[in-house]
């Protein structure tokens, strides 16, 4: 049985705006193994500075994530794609367990199969600390929820 995850390459705006959100939505999940399923088996990720390869990897790696980011949401906005890549602005919202209030803003690379699995995952991530009523992530995207400005 061969995996899949619609929409495949190559990708068309409609198509690689499908799966920015279907990847938002999975994130917001804060379920690792769910997650897991739309990278191919042994996809390879470099996370700032930490480098993973394969599912179990992952898995290990959104669990101790959602163990220390509380409260986690984020929004995953399309920047640009090609054939089979999609490149992605996001930022997600979170406090620690001292309560302190982070936004982490990035960019991430995705390169997909052609079954539409991310083989491959590159992000560059910055914190900055913000006060508690200076949230607007405060969960999942509603429907016509406009894109967040950079700052």
């Amino acid at each position: 049985m061969t995996e899949d995850r619609p929409p495949y390459p190559p990708f068309t705006r409609e198509s690689a705006l499908a799966k920015v959100r279907a990847a938002e939505d999975a994130w917001n999940s804060r379920d690792p193994q769910r997650v897991a399923l739309a990278y191919t088996p042994d996809s390879v990720w470099r996370n700032r500075d930490v480098f993973l390869t394969g599912r179990a990897e992952i898995v290990a790696f959104l669990t101790a994530k959602w163990a220390r980011e509380h409260e986690y949401a984020l929004r995953k906005n399309l920047w640009a794609f090609d054939v089979d890549r999609i490149a992605v602005r996001f930022q997600y919202e979170w406090h620690d367990d001292e309560g302190r209030w982070w936004r982490s803003y990035g960019n991430e690379l995705w390169e997909f199969d052609a079954n539409g699995l991310m083989r491959r995952r590159e992000a560059s991530i910055d914190d900055v600390r913000i006060d508690a009523a200076g949230r607007r992530i405060l969960g999942p995207r509603r429907d016509g929820e406009p894109e967040l400005p950079v700052r």
